[in-house]
């Protein structure tokens, strides 16, 4: 079972919040009254000379006002009114016989006690003590602090947080991949009779939102094994030495719980490419921390004793940024591959989300599987949640599989703005581009069949025409691309035929068709000039910065020659459109009108307003 820590002490939070400033300040007022206490509230007394008060006394008394007596100083006031004070012995009863006979107006004060004599002559002696005890105190809070500057803060997975392989869907191969560590920490002697050892380490790669995370969970609670969860930044500070600390602090922590259990620990490194990054040479300190820290991070997987039950599991999606030495066999012997998930995956994923959601019976998820190609299963996720809000919104009994279609096309897109206003033009021009979109999906075979078709503003879009495909495809033909860029131009092309001028309306149309072209023309070899040749260096297993990691090996005359037959893949394609929807403007016009009329028409309205199927126009 995982380590317990053990709960921090009172004492320094007392101290932390004794009002120092207050006792300090209620001292500082008892001194400052006692050094006043002796003098008058008005003008400041003159002091007179013992002798001089003795002749004056006896001799001319009735200059003196007032006298009174405080232990051994005598106030008084002069018939001029002015003050004086005097000091006189102790003990001096002639002195104070005479100002009792002398004096109509003489008083005398009691002493003060022992205990506030002994008070303020030790106060100073008090207060310096005090002010030591303060700093010490504070001193060591302060160096428990830094103590514990090198000590990690790994999350340890409670009970409650438990993960299984019942909460992992669409990553099969993952899964089977990692019984085997599951298998090894239930039953190691299986694999350490016959001589086998376990993978020190195993490497989880994929796209955000793919559920690395969620496995290792689910491995840790498989097994029934503490689950020790960090990320990778958390060991690199601005101070030298503080992240190989930690590092070894971690796995001290992981071995310990791995003995306590009797079953062995896993480690999770999130993000590991912020401590795993490749090291270089160069001038300079800047990345001493870091290094040291993955240096350490080698040296502790290095020193793995199978017997321990010690496991690292690490994720990232930028392999191509880890160190060497971090990936080869003896430290991360196992590297997994998690891809996005099919539409099977996304199916089963969807299942999982909606465990808690109650769903209509007539709900069928593998319809909204088939609409999701490149979710994640955390956009899956957002999808359920979404759809389980906005029927909720809506006061339903359960969520309905047009609120899933809708979430579809939130998450796509974006909300819908019903409260943007159009004036009449805008709409009129965005129905005419759009129409072009849809009638050109029913008008090229090889287009993905039209889902839906709208003119209400959503996200940044003005309008938009959804065609998501029916499964999942791993292969496309020229064909079929070209049939898709045509498509895409197809709303300029409806706004040149008719509008007789274009708007901006297409410029994300124009991004995606060229871009699509581009990659025609440098990576699948689809060009007929260059041929079959793949331009432009790039690294694989990069989920991220793609464009970053590209890097140009071509001459300056191959990239105008790769310009001028993406122009030319574009303007056929564009031409395509023009003469398509210019034989097809009556269907063009009536689609245009309908779309005026009910803002959102679905794939099937379309066809039933033409009046055509798909194949009929082929």
């Amino acid at each position: 079972m995982p380590l317990q820590k053990k709960p921090k002490s009172n004492k320094t939070n007392k101290i932390k919040h004794f009002p120092f400033g207050w006792l300090l300040v209620f001292f500082l007022l008892i001194m400052l009254m006692n050094s006043f206490n002796n003098i008058p509230v008005t003008g400041m007394p003159k002091e007179m000379a013992y002798s001089q008060f003795y002749q004056l006394l006896k001799n001319n008394p009735e200059s003196i006002n007032k006298v009174t007596k405080t232990e051994s100083i005598l106030q008084g006031d002069l018939a001029d009114n002015s003050k004086f004070f005097v000091n006189i012995p102790d003990n001096d009863p002639e002195m104070i016989s005479l100002m009792r006979q002398n004096l109509k107006n003489f008083e005398i004060k009691p002493a003060r006690t022992f205990w506030i004599t002994l008070l303020f002559n030790l106060g100073p002696i008090l207060l310096l003590i005090f002010f030591w005890w303060m700093m010490a105190a504070r001193g060591e809070q302060l160096g428990s602090r830094i103590m514990s500057f090198g000590k990690v803060k790994s999350k340890i997975q409670s009970n409650n947080e438990k993960a299984t392989f019942e909460d992992v869907a669409g990553v099969d191969e993952a899964k089977e991949e990692l019984k085997e560590v599951i298998e090894f920490l239930k039953d190691p002697k299986k694999f350490q009779k016959l001589g086998g050892k376990i993978p020190k380490g195993v490497l989880l790669v994929g796209p955000p939102g793919c559920g690395k995370t969620l496995i290792a969970r689910a491995v840790a609670g498989e097994a029934n094994v503490p689950f020790f969860s960090i990320s990778g930044s958390n060991f690199v500070e601005m101070f030298v030495g503080v992240g190989a600390s930690r590092v070894r602090d971690l796995f001290d922590q992981g071995r310990k719980a791995g003995v306590v259990s009797g079953k062995g620990a896993i480690i999770f490194i999130d993000e590991i490419d912020a401590v795993g990054r490749l090291r270089f040479s160069g001038i300079g300190g800047g990345n001493d921390e870091r290094e040291q820290t993955l240096n350490q991070l080698l040296v502790e997987m290095d020193g793995f004793d199978g017997q321990q039950g010690l496991i690292l599991i690490a994720a990232t999606n930028r392999p191509d940024t880890l160190d060497p030495a971090l990936l080869r066999p003896g430290r991360f012997d196992r590297t997994i591959i998690i891809n996005l998930p099919d539409i099977k995956g996304r199916e089963e994923i969807l299942k999982v989300h909606t465990r808690k959601i109650k769903l209509a019976e007539s709900v069928n998820l593998k319809s909204v599987a088939s609409q999701t190609p490149g979710f994640s299963g955390a956009d899956l996720a957002n999808l359920c949640n979404e759809a389980a809000l906005m029927a909720a919104r809506n006061n339903k009994e359960a969520v309905e599989e047009i609120d899933l279609d809708k979430s579809v096309e939130r998450v796509l897109m974006g909300p819908e703005k019903k409260s943007h206003i159009m004036s009449k033009k805008e709409k009129e021009i965005t129905a005419l581009h759009e129409s072009g979109h849809a009638l050109l999906s029913l008008l090229l075979p090889e287009v993905n069949p039209l889902k839906k078709v709208s003119i209400i503003p959503r996200g940044l879009a003005g309008g938009y025409t959804f065609t998501p495909p029916l499964e999942d495809r791993h292969y496309w033909t020229k064909k079929e691309l070209l049939a898709e860029i045509t498509m895409i131009l197809g709303g300029r092309a409806s706004e040149e035929l008719n509008l007789s001028e274009v708007t901006t309306g297409a410029q994300n149309d124009l991004e995606v068709a060229t871009g699509m072209a581009r990659r025609m023309v440098t990576q699948f070899g689809m060009s007929e000039r260059l041929g079959n040749l793949t331009l432009g260096r790039r690294e694989g297993l990069v989920f991220l910065g793609r464009d970053i990691m590209e890097e140009k090996n071509y001459s300056e005359q191959t990239a105008h020659v790769i310009d001028e037959e993406v122009k030319q893949i574009t303007d056929d394609a564009y031409n395509k459109a023009i003469e398509l929807l210019r034989n097809n403007q009556d269907k063009l016009k009536l689609l245009s009108n309908t779309l005026l009329e009910k803002e959102v028409l679905s794939g099937e309205e379309v066809k039933k307003i033409l009046g055509i199927e798909k194949s009929d126009l082929v």
